[in-house]
């Protein structure tokens, strides 16, 4: 087994690593989420005008696959980067340079499968950016400092779609080709400038090996994935955010919804989606910093955790039952705080409970599998689950999934909590053979 010890790490002082942070990782939402919310949407029904409910979940699902690998694979990959440039530098770089590469061979495609691949390679790229810049928390972030960075981050999603969906309303008539090379242009400009704010020092991993030490296949695997018996607070976490992501996530569906539930035409879905991104923005601002800033406050993560899961379930079920926009749209500020206060109390958490400070940027990757599989997985699923029940039955099951989740914060140590007492997950683990 070898050991690692990281020397040569350098700090950005706070206020200059949050905006650098922020800036660019709000711009690369805007490359990445614009396209998943709605013009890949667009995009279908415009080459795809009698099946794009089945070709945009078939799109999303396979794009999930490749969001499962980008997170974690970047992450391992851009902890172990030596070079010059540096190592979070690097893929902060290169992957939403790919990234928006790949959204305007998109924006040109004539055919599903040249979207299926466009997507898949913007799933991935822009998945090896989002690694890199969470792992900036763990880096350079003292831990009494965590949840208030990981409320301000905790925005950029929201912050990303909103800005995203004003610049499509404002460019309403514009042509396709127009708006995908706009959102390419910002996925990439921004976290370049986010280069020039944020230091990044040339680290030394120096591996020791230690001879007649012999590695079983569990911890082999466990280098890839902590392992559950020793760290399962770990698990638990991913398990817990990755079903209450399901939830929140229907919105990603919400362009669909309004075009096949409520009758209304691209436009005016495009203006309605703008202003339910504008006001579930200004919820999810508030509560993102105000719940970061409390959990520092008061030491306590998980009654924040509780509270903003039972919010995102009030929103889903008013969504579930109603087919009036007033109504989906005060549902949607409901989802917005709830979405705001878990985010950055979780981001938080999670930054605490990482297994190995030396496989930060692997570890957050795997965690933001978490954040970034619902994402795909909701709207491929989303075909199935309205055949089976139509739109009623669609929520309700996400609605499941989410307290589903909230069980699943029961076992997570709170702050000052020993590990030891964390549940371990039900997994046996093969003993090694003699």
């Amino acid at each position: 087994m070898s050991k690692q010890a990281i020397r040569g790490q350098v700090s950005t002082p706070f206020g200059r690593l949050t905006t650098g942070i922020m800036f660019g990782y709000t711009c690369m939402m805007v490359g990445l989420l614009t396209p998943a919310m709605m013009l890949l949407t667009f995009k279908m029904m415009e080459i795809d005008p009698n099946g794009y409910t089945s070709s945009y979940g078939l799109i999303a699902g396979v794009g999930a696959i490749f969001a499962l690998a980008g997170n974690p694979l970047g992450g391992a990959i851009s902890d172990r980067t030596n070079i010059g440039f540096r190592r979070r530098k690097t893929w902060i770089f290169l992957g939403p340079l790919l990234g928006a590469a790949a959204l305007l061979f998109i924006g040109f495609a004539t055919e599903i499968w040249q979207v299926l691949v466009g997507w898949c390679v913007a799933q991935l790229f822009f998945n090896f950016g989002m690694a890199a810049y969470t792992a900036l928390i763990p880096d350079q972030v003292k831990v009494e400092k965590q949840g208030t960075i990981s409320g301000l981050l905790g925005l950029a999603l929201p912050l990303g779609v909103a800005i995203g969906t004003v610049l499509m309303m404002s460019i309403g008539t514009a042509s396709t080709h127009t708006k995908w090379i706009l959102i390419s242009a910002i996925g990439v400009i921004g976290p370049i400038i986010s280069l020039f704010i944020i230091r990044d020092g040339k680290i030394e991993i120096p591996h020791v090996e230690r001879s007649g030490d012999k590695t079983s296949l569990v911890e082999k695997i466990s280098k890839v994935y902590p392992s559950p018996r020793k760290f399962p607070e770990f698990s638990w976490a991913i398990a817990s955010k990755f079903l209450i992501m399901m939830g929140y996530f229907s919105t990603l569906y919400m362009t669909v919804m309004l075009v096949n539930r409520l009758g209304f035409s691209e436009q005016q879905a495009t203006n309605s989606i703008g202003t339910i991104n504008l006001v579930g923005l200004a919820a999810t601002s508030l509560t993102s910093i105000v719940g970061g800033l409390l959990a520092d406050k008061f030491k306590k993560q998980k009654p924040f955790l509780y509270g903003s899961t039972v919010i995102i379930i009030v929103g889903l079920l008013m969504l579930t039952f109603t087919t009036n926009f007033s109504i989906i749209l005060i549902a949607s500020i409901i989802m917005g705080l709830g979405l705001g206060c878990f985010t950055a109390v979780d981001l938080a958490l999670v930054s605490r409970i990482l297994p190995n400070k030396e496989d930060a940027a692997k570890d957050f990757g795997l965690m933001n599998v978490a954040n970034a599989l619902p994402q795909s997985i909701v709207p491929a699923l989303a075909p199935l689950l309205l055949a089976i029940g139509s739109w009623p039955f669609f929520f309700l099951f996400l609605t499941g999934c989410t307290v589903l989740g909230m069980l699943s914060l029961k076992p997570l140590p709170e702050v000052g909590q020993s590990k030891e007492e964390v549940v371990p997950l039900p997994i046996e683990v093969p003993r090694q053979l003699s």
